[in-house]
């Protein structure tokens, strides 16, 4: 019936079910000459139905654009928010002035840290696309310690093993466990081999006797778990030692200890630079803002120093720093740190300025004492 076809052409909420359900009921109204006449029952009941269709639909749309709009207006915001254009406004220009230099040092960085990451081709191009001479002792190191570390990503101890061991005076000075950590992990490789090996593992204990006073509870964890060596280890009470996480450990062992011995940063300069200064760039931008709209400007003199003092946290701290408690100012090279016969420490700025009649009376206490007396201190 009519009816029927009605219900099937008005099933479902897209636009496109209520454009067939209108063009299916305006078929059936009457022409317009008959326009002026009642309706009858049945029209009435497909004009209702037709116009509440169209209705739920029309709301439906807007329901949609509603939450598509509101979506879309976020991550406008979101945009506006975290990206800025104007965000070399905040290096003075003067950082630029010595072009040639400061660019040769910026390449520097960057090849330092692609060799640090392993990326020998990449460097090398670089070195030759901006002529930058790199020498071969600078190189070396690099080269050796990506070597080892290739080695041991494929879990090859031999050529850690060879360094540590003609490295081993050095790295006890630096209290390392490396060369100990690696002959651990070669022990429980052979381990792993089951009853088979046996015993290669406890010929190869020996080498741990020189390790016996520092690591005697972990030397004897491991002859410990030879007893679990038919059964299996993996249903043993020491299956932890048979976790793929001391590959991960040894890797960053030998990073840290390496670059210790060999007087790298285990971290590049580019990447200490790159991560300081995202925690620093927002507050900067704030600080930059602030001042502009107080007309302050010079209170920024972007000289060697920031208006503010910003966390970096505790990864990015290196070596002490003294501020004045006299000129509220840091020390540096040119303006370093005294100590006095009292025991009170100031800056030499401080000093210079206190000294009256050729004495210098503490600010802290009320001895009074010759100048020529502070010690310059180092931290």
């Amino acid at each position: 019936s009519a009816h029927c076809n009605l219900r099937l052409l008005g099933s479902g909420n897209s636009p496109a079910s209520a454009s067939r359900c209108w063009d299916y009921r305006c078929s059936g109204l009457p022409p317009l000459s008959l326009q002026g006449t009642p309706l009858s029952a049945t029209l009435s009941l497909v004009m209702s139905q037709c116009c509440r269709k169209i209705k739920d639909t029309v709301q439906k749309l807007a329901s949609d654009h509603k939450d598509i709009h509101s979506s879309v207006s976020r991550v406008g915001k979101a945009i506006d928010r975290n990206f800025d254009s104007e965000i070399c406004g905040i290096v003075s220009d003067a950082v630029w002035d010595a072009r040639e230099q400061q660019q040769q040092i910026l390449q520097m960085a960057i090849v330092e840290h692609l060799y640090q990451q392993g990326m020998l081709s990449v460097a090398e191009e670089l070195c030759q696309e901006s002529t930058l001479n790199v020498d071969l002792d600078f190189k070396q190191p690099f080269l050796e310690l990506n070597r080892i570390l290739e080695a041991l990503h494929e879990q090859d101890l031999g050529p850690a093993l060879e360094w540590a061991i003609s490295h081993r005076q050095r790295l006890l000075e630096l209290n390392s466990s490396l060369e100990f950590k690696l002959h651990r992990l070669h022990f429980i490789r052979l381990l792993a081999g089951g009853p088979e090996k046996q015993l290669e593992a406890l010929s190869y204990a020996r080498h741990f006797q020189p390790f016996a006073r520092l690591h005697q509870r972990e030397i004897q964890v491991m002859m410990g778990s030879l007893v679990y060596l038919r059964l299996g280890l993996e249903k043993s009470p020491y299956c932890h030692l048979l976790d793929n996480s001391h590959w991960a450990e040894i890797c960053e062992t030998f990073t840290r200890d390496a670059c210790s011995l060999l007087g790298l940063s285990v971290e590049s300069p580019l990447s200490v630079s790159f991560a300081s200064g995202c925690v620093a760039l927002p507050v900067l931008m704030n600080i930059k803002a602030v001042i502009e709209q107080r007309q302050c400007t010079g209170v920024w003199s972007h000289k060697d120093e920031l208006p503010i003092e910003i966390e970096l946290g505790m990864k990015c701290w290196y070596h002490s720093v003294f501020a004045c408690p006299i000129l509220r100012q840091q020390t540096s090279d040119s303006n370093p740190p005294i100590k006095l016969i009292c025991g009170h420490v100031i800056s030499r700025d401080a000093l210079n300025k206190l000294i009256n009649g050729g004495k210098l009376k503490c600010p802290y206490c009320p001895m009074e004492q010759n100048p020529a007396d502070g010690k310059r201190i180092i931290f």
